[in-house]
């Protein structure tokens, strides 16, 4: 899922990312769009996807992530968190209820329930405390969404989130926890913030051995092409990044024969198309244009950089859906991981 936290992809308008990215969901922020256009406007939109025109599905975050990452301006109680407002200082107020009527007017078509998310080295006890408020939250979560109808006449869908940090026990009991509420999806939050790389993926192992197998399993906040197919592999069925498109807009692109830095020189005079097998803009433009684009810091060189990224991620898991379609996803992944992290 590309990531449109205020509402928008950054610097990828929606034609390119229908027709040449072919994104099939999008994600927002609750915690952005709550501050900034404001639920007034959202409402009187009539949702989101009228107020920017998206007319395929949009997943919204609940905002727990910022609080995580707000540590300084917050306050966590159990009624929910207070903060303050990056903006302008603002103070304001998020609780299990409220965050589900801002998805509701926000209109997403999969909402997250309100959670925690510990940093990723923290102590047991500390972990142990907020998954237990976390799991308080989704009860509180649920049935405010449940005592509440979608206000644009389509279905939304409540998704509640693993939490746990990197202990397996704790793993465990919030993975049933989650199992046993029926939701339409489940999604495993916590990792990629600061646990070694292998420890995200024994955490993986360990949430997807109870998570049911029927309904999709989204891994929030994740991650490199590597990590996507080593997640995949473990049962994994939906992610989003900023790095597509962060990394895009400082001149990294991402391919099957690895990482390219469009900045150094030694794309100075290579004439060839960005990626021969990728999206029209791959083909449009040459390494060479878009080293020439990124010295002279123009902006569209960071709106090619970001749609090459987002085709080549939406690539990727097209190819590997195909490939555990042909039975020989294994053998694939192998043929494959090792170039994608090579810098050329």
């Amino acid at each position: 899922m590309p990531v449109g936290t205020c509402g928008s992809v950054k610097g990828v308008h929606f034609n390119e990312l229908r027709q040449q990215v072919q994104a099939q969901i999008i994600l927002g922020n609750t915690y952005h769009l709550y501050l900034r256009p404001g639920l007034e406007v959202l409402r009187a939109a009539g949702g989101l996807h009228r107020f920017n025109g998206w007319d395929r599905p949009i997943l919204t975050d609940s905002g727990g992530f910022q609080v995580f990452s707000l540590t300084g301006i917050r306050k966590l109680t159990e009624a929910g968190c207070e903060f303050r407002s990056h903006i302008d200082g603002s103070k304001h107020f998020f609780t299990p209820e409220n965050v589900m009527d801002t998805e509701r007017i926000i209109g997403a078509d999969i909402m997250m329930a309100l959670d925690e998310c510990p940093p990723g080295k923290s102590d047991y006890q500390y972990a142990k405390k907020s998954l237990e408020m976390t799991q308080r939250w989704l009860d509180r979560c649920i049935q405010r969404f449940e005592e509440t109808e979608p206000l644009y006449g389509y279905h939304q869908s409540l998704f509640p989130i693993v939490q746990g940090c990197t202990f397996k026990d704790l793993r465990r009991e919030a993975a049933k926890h989650v199992a046993d509420k029926g939701a339409d999806g489940n999604a495993i939050g916590g990792l990629a913030v600061g646990e070694p790389t292998e420890v995200m993926y024994e955490m993986i192992e360990v949430v997807n051995e109870i998570l049911p197998k029927d309904k999709p399993r989204y891994l929030m906040g994740v991650g490199t092409p590597q990590n996507i197919l080593e997640a995949i592999e473990r049962g994994v069925d939906m992610f989003d990044c900023v790095m597509p498109t962060r990394n895009g807009r400082n001149a990294m692109l991402f391919t099957y024969n690895g990482t390219m830095n469009m900045r150094n020189k030694k794309w100075e005079m290579d004439f060839s198309p960005i990626d021969e097998e990728g999206c029209e803009t791959d083909k449009v433009y040459t390494k060479a244009y878009l080293h020439h684009l990124f010295k002279a810091q123009e902006l569209l060189a960071m709106q090619i950089a970001s749609i090459h990224n987002l085709a080549f991620y939406l690539r990727l898991v097209t190819d590997a859906r195909q490939h555990i379609e042909q039975g020989d996803f294994v053998q694939w992944k192998s043929s494959v991981i090792n170039q994608l992290g090579r810098r050329i």
